[in-house]
C-alpha cells in the first residue's frame, strides 16, 4: 500500500473536469485508489463520488494505493495531482 497527501491548490477544488482527468488516470491502473477528504472516502474511478466529496481550494486529500502497480500508481498520481490540482 502506496499513501500520498496532497492540498488542493485549483481555485475552484475538484470540480467536474479535473474529477474527469482524475478518474480516467485512477482507471490506467490495475491497483484500487481511493481518494480521502474530511472523513469521507471514495474510489477514485467513480466520477459522480468524487464530484460528490465537495473537496475545495485548500483542502487536505489522502490517496491510497493498494495493488500490483502500486508503486508506478502511486507516483504518477502525485505528479497528476501537482500538474492539475
Amino acid at each position: 500500500m502506496k499513501q500520498f497527501n496532497y492540498v488542493i491548490k485549483d481555485k475552484i477544488g475538484i470540480h467536474a473536469r479535473p474529477a474527469g482527468l482524475l478518474t480516467k488516470k485512477a482507471k490506467e491502473f490495475e491497483s484500487e485508489v481511493t481518494i480521502e477528504c474530511s472523513g469521507k472516502s471514495t474510489s477514485a474511478t467513480r466520477l459522480m463520488s468524487v464530484m460528490s466529496m465537495g473537496i475545495k481550494c485548500g483542502d487536505s486529500v489522502t490517496v491510497t494505493v493498494c495493488g500490483a502497480d502500486e508503486e508506478k500508481a502511486a507516483s504518477e498520481l502525485e505528479d497528476f495531482f501537482k500538474n492539475n490540482l
